[in-house]
C-alpha cells in the first residue's frame, strides 16, 4: 500500500494539485525536519503543500473569541445539493445569516448567480428523494406529507393530496399509480384520474369472528337447550359470511385488514412495483425505555427542573428479534418467513467469550445453539431500505443482521416456497461494521449488487441469482456512495484509492470491468449524479477550505467548475498554518498511523518545543483526511497553539474509519488499549522528528477523545502532563446499545471488556492535571459519566483535577460563550503545565 501511493503522489498527484488551485502556498511549516521521516509522509506533505487554496497574507493574531464566536464569521456553506429535474441547474441549501433559518437557493449552468427560491414554490422543487416511473416520464415526490407529480415532458406540475396525513413510501408501480403508506395501511392513487385505492392493511390483533366459541360448559349447554340463541348465531355467521364474500368478489370495496400476532408492531413495510407482494418486519411492541431513564436540565425558560426522557443503556439492553412475513394480497394468504435457512443462524458465535467470562468466574461454560436474534440491517450511513425489489417486482432483497452484531445476511424470497435464499453470507469475529452495507437490483437484470468487506475493505460486488459473486473492484482502499445508472453501464461510487486521506468520485463500467477516474481535486469530495447523467455535482473541500459546490461535466476533459464561493473574505485572508499529513510508523504494524501535523515554521530549531496530541471523536471517524473538517474550531485552535509556540499532532487512530476492515475492529473488546499504543507513537515521532520536548507534551479531546484522555492518563500516566477530557465517556456499561454493543459485545454477556475498556474502572492511575467539561444535558453520553468519574477521583483521594460543567449544553455545544469557557479552560490548562 505505501509503495503503490508513494509512486503515485510523486508522479501526478503533486503536479495537479498546484493546477487544481491556482493559488501559491507559503512554505513548510516544519519542511526542514522531515529529513528523518517517513518517505511516504515526506511525499504526502508535498501534495499537502500545494492543495491549500486559502493561505492569506493576513498579519492578525488570531484569539479565542475569534475562533469560537458564530461560525457565519467563516462563511455559510452550501448545503444538500440536488439536481433539477431537467439538469439543467441545481439546488443547495443555505443557513441564513445570524440565523438558524436555512433557505433554498437555485443556480443554473450558465449563471454564475444564485436565486432564492421564494417559499411559495417550494413544493414545485422539493423533489431532491424523487421517484420515477417505468417510462422516466414521470417524477413524483412528498413535500410536507402531500404527493406531487411533474410531467417531465411538459414541466407541470399537479398536487395529488392535500391533508396532513402521514405519507411515506413512495413509489410507482407498474401499472403507472403511485403507491405510499400511512402507518399500517398501503394506498395507490392513480396519477391522471386522482382515484384513491387502498391497497391493503394490517392489524396486530386476533380476526374478528361472527361468534364466539362456547368457552365452557355452562355456555355450550346453554346453546344446546335455547334455540333462538342458535338462530340468532346463525344469522350472524350468515351476514358475516356474506360481508366477507363482497370484500374479497367486488373490487370496489376495500379490503379487510390481515391479522398479525398480538403485541407486535411494523418496523418495517416495503411493497412489490407490481403490487401483489408486501414484506413486513415486525417486531414485539416492547418500550425502549424505561421510566427511570431520565435526566434533569436544570435550566428551563419556565425556571422549574425538567426530566427529559432519554434512550436506555446497553447494561439494560434485552435480545431483540424482528420477524419477516410474506403477504401475497393477490390470494389473501399470509406466511412468515423462516430464518432457520440461513448460515449460521443458530451458531453459537460467542462461544468463545462467554467460556472466557465463565472462567473468569470460576465456572464451565457449555455450547448453546439457541437460534440467533435477527432483524432488518440498520446501517448508519445509508438512506435506503434493507428491503429492495427489482424493479419489476419479480424479485426482493432483503439485508439482515443478527443482533450480536456478527452475521449479515444478503437474502432474497423464493415466493413459490415462501421462503428465505441466501445470496450471500458476511461474517466478522469482531463486528459487521455500520456502513458499506448498500447494495440493489440491476434495472435490467435479476442481478444483485452490493458492498462487502470480506477482502478486509468495502469493495463492490455484483451477483446473479444463486450464483457466486463476482469482486468488481479490489485493493487497499474503501467504496462507498453508489449509484447505478439508469441503462446499466455504469457504477459511480466514492473511493479513498489513491490514499486514505484522498476521496475522488470514480465510475466502473459493469461491461469491461474498468475504473475511471472522474475527478483528480484532491482532498475530499461528494457527488450527485444528475438524472440526464452527464453531469456531477460535487461537494469538495480541501484543508483550508470549507466545502463549495463544484460541476463536472462527464465524458470532456475539462476540470471541474467551482460554482460556489461561499467562504468569507474574513476567513481566506488569514495566514492559516496548513496542516501537515504524515505517516507515524506503527509499533504494533505494518500500516502507518496517519496524522495531522501543526508545527511552528522554526519548530527545528532552538529549544524544544511543547506539544498537543488532539483525539478526534467517535472511535470511527477520520481527521487525517485532506479535507475541510467537522472539527473546525479545533483546526482555528490548533493554529492558535502554533502561533504560541506549540506542535500539534492530530491522529487516526485504530478503529479510525478510512483504513479497512483490520484497523475498525482493533478495538475489538478492549477499546483504549490500541489507540493510546498509537498515542504513544506519535509522542515517539514527535519527539524524533519534529524537536518535540518529551516531558512538555498535552492532550484533549471530546466524547470518545475524551475518553482517550481518560485512559491515556490513567493508563499511560508518564505519557502527557496534563489533559483535557470534553463530554467524555467514562463507563461503556452507560453508552447506547448499537455502538458499543458492536465493539465490546453487551456487559452481561461479556463484561470482562467493559471493565478493561472503562476510565473508571483505571481512575487510581491519574498522577497528572486533568481538566473535565461536561454539558449536563447531554442527551448521548449522559452527565453521570463525569459524576460517578468524579466521586471515584474523590474517593481516591486524588488532588489534580477539576471539573467544568455547562448547564445548557448537549454533546454539541451551541452557544459561543460555552465554546469560548471551554476553549479557554483547555489552553489555561496547557499554558500552566506545559
Amino acid at each position: 500500500m505505501q509503495k503503490s501511493f508513494k509512486l503515485l503522489i510523486i508522479s501526478t498527484i503533486t503536479s495537479s494539485l498546484l493546477a487544481c488551485s491556482g493559488i501559491q502556498t507559503s512554505e513548510s511549516p516544519a519542511e526542514t525536519n522531515l529529513s528523518n521521516s517517513d518517505s511516504v509522509s515526506t511525499a504526502i506533505y508535498q501534495t499537502v503543500k500545494q492543495q491549500a487554496p486559502y493561505v492569506g497574507d493576513s498579519n492578525e493574531a488570531l484569539t479565542l473569541n475569534k475562533i469560537m464566536a458564530d461560525p457565519d464569521w467563516i462563511g455559510r456553506e452550501p448545503q444538500s445539493p440536488y439536481w433539477s429535474l431537467d439538469g439543467e441547474s441545481y439546488f443547495y441549501s443555505q443557513k441564513r445569516e445570524g440565523s438558524v433559518v436555512t433557505d433554498l437557493f437555485q443556480q443554473s449552468l450558465s449563471s454564475k448567480t444564485a436565486s432564492l427560491v421564494p417559499l411559495a414554490q417550494y413544493h414545485e422543487v422539493a423533489y431532491k428523494n424523487k421517484v420515477f416511473n417505468q417510462s422516466r416520464d414521470k417524477a413524483a415526490w412528498i413535500f410536507k406529507q402531500n404527493i406531487f407529480v411533474q410531467y417531465l415532458s411538459s414541466g407541470e406540475v399537479i398536487q395529488l393530496t392535500r391533508s396532513a396525513q402521514y405519507r411515506s413510501s413512495l413509489q410507482f408501480l407498474t401499472d403507472g399509480r403511485l403507491s405510499y403508506r400511512s402507518y399500517n395501511k398501503i394506498y395507490a392513487i392513480n396519477t391522471d384520474s386522482g382515484i384513491t385505492q387502498q391497497l391493503v392493511s394490517w392489524e396486530f390483533k386476533e380476526a374478528p369472528k361472527a361468534n364466539e366459541e362456547a368457552k365452557d360448559y355452562i355456555a355450550q349447554q346453554q346453546l344446546n337447550l335455547i334455540d333462538v340463541l342458535r338462530e340468532r348465531r346463525t344469522r350472524t355467521q350468515d351476514k358475516f359470511d356474506f360481508n366477507a364474500q363482497l370484500s374479497a368478489q367486488n373490487l370496489a370495496s376495500t379490503p379487510e385488514p390481515i391479522y398479525l400476532p398480538l403485541e407486535h408492531k411494523t418496523a418495517a413495510a416495503s411493497l412489490s412495483p407490481n403490487g401483489r407482494y408486501l414484506i413486513l418486519a415486525i417486531e414485539k411492541d416492547t418500550p425502549s425505555r424505561s421510566e427511570g431513564d431520565i435526566m434533569p436540565n436544570y435550566i428551563k425558560d419556565n425556571g422549574r427542573i425538567k426530566a427529559e426522557k432519554v434512550r436506555r443503556r446497553v447494561a439494560d439492553s434485552k435480545p431483540e428479534s424482528q420477524y419477516l412475513w410474506l403477504l401475497d394480497l393477490q390470494t389473501g394468504t399470509q406466511k412468515e418467513l423462516s430464518y432457520k435457512s440461513l448460515p449460521g443462524y443458530n451458531e453459537d458465535v460467542l462461544e468463545q467469550v462467554k467460556r472466557e467470562n465463565a472462567e473468569a468466574k470460576g465456572q464451565t461454560y457449555e455450547s448453546n445453539r439457541l437460534p440467533r436474534d435477527i432483524a432488518l440491517l440498520q446501517d448508519w450511513g445509508w438512506n435506503q431500505s434493507a428491503i429492495e425489489w427489482q424493479q419489476n417486482g419479480e424479485n426482493v432483497a432483503i439485508m439482515l443482521e443478527a443482533w450480536d452484531n456478527k452475521d449479515r445476511w444478503l437474502t432474497t424470497v423464493d415466493f413459490k416456497n415462501k421462503s428465505l435464499v441466501t445470496q450471500d453470507r458476511l461474517h466478522d469475529d469482531a463486528w459487521i461494521n455500520y456502513n458499506f452495507n448498500s447494495f440493489g437490483w440491476l434495472n435490467q437484470s435479476s442481478q444483485l449488487y452490493f458492498l462487502s468487506e470480506k477482502s478486509g475493505y468495502s469493495h463492490l460486488y455484483l451477483k446473479a441469482l444463486n450464483s457466486d459473486a463476482k469482486q468488481l473492484t479490489r485493493g487497499d482502499y474503501e467504496v462507498d456512495e453508489l449509484t447505478l445508472s439508469a441503462n446499466d453501464q455504469f457504477i459511480y461510487f466514492k473511493a479513498n484509492k489513491k490514499h486514505p486521506g484522498i476521496y475522488e468520485i470514480y465510475r466502473i463500467d459493469l461491461s469491461s470491468g474498468d475504473i475511471e477516474a472522474l475527478t483528480d481535486l484532491n482532498g475530499v469530495t461528494d457527488y450527485v449524479l444528475n438524472d440526464k447523467q452527464n453531469r456531477l455535482l460535487l461537494t469538495h473541500s480541501k484543508l483550508t477550505m470549507p466545502p463549495e459546490l463544484f460541476v463536472k461535466t462527464l465524458d470532456s476533459e475539462g476540470e471541474p467548475q467551482q460554482v460556489t464561493f461561499t467562504t468569507s473574505e474574513a476567513f481566506k485572508q488569514i495566514n492559516w498554518t496548513v496542516p501537515e499529513i504524515v505517516a507515524v510508523k506503527s509499533s504494533h504494524g505494518e500500516q502507518p498511523i496517519y496524522a495531522r501535523l501543526y508545527a511552528p515554521k522554526d519548530a527545528g530549531e532552538g529549544d524544544k518545543k511543547r506539544a498537543v496530541i488532539f483525539n478526534h471523536g467517535a472511535g470511527y471517524l477520520q481527521n487525517s483526511h485532506l479535507g475541510w473538517s467537522g472539527y473546525f474550531r479545533e483546526f482555528m485552535f490548533h493554529n492558535l497553539l502554533v502561533e504560541k509556540g506549540y506542535v500539534v499532532l492530530d491522529m487516526d487512530y485504530r478503529a479510525s474509519a478510512g483504513y479497512g476492515r483490520d484497523w475498525r475492529t482493533a478495538i475489538y473488546r478492549h477499546m483504549g488499549k490500541p489507540e493510546i499504543e498509537d498515542l504513544v507513537d506519535g509522542v515517539d515521532w514527535m519527539v524524533n522528528n519534529v524537536n518535540v520536548d518529551r516531558n512538555r507534551i498535552g492532550t484533549y479531546g471530546g466524547s470518545y477523545g475524551g475518553f482517550m484522555t481518560f485512559m491515556a492518563l490513567f493508563t499511560e500516566p508518564d505519557l502527557f502532563q496534563a489533559g483535557a477530557a470534553l463530554r467524555p465517556v467514562s463507563d461503556w456499561a452507560h453508552y447506547n446499545h448499537p455502538y458499543t454493543s458492536n465493539i465490546l459485545n453487551t456487559p452481561d454477556v461479556d463484561p470482562i471488556s467493559y471493565e478493561r475498556s472503562s476510565p473508571i474502572y483505571f481512575a487510581e492511575g491519574l498522577t497528572k492535571p486533568l481538566l473535565i467539561n461536561a454539558p449536563m444535558v447531554d442527551s448521548n453520553v449522559f452527565f453521570v459519566d463525569t459524576v460517578r468519574l468524579v466521586q471515584r477521583l474523590i474517593e481516591l483521594e486524588k488532588q489534580d483535577f477539576e471539573t467544568a460543567i455547562y448547564p445548557v449544553e448537549s454533546h454539541g455545544f451551541i452557544e459561543p460563550s460555552s465554546w469560548l469557557d471551554e476553549y479557554r479552560r483547555i489552553f489555561k490548562l496547557f499554558e500552566e503545565n506545559l
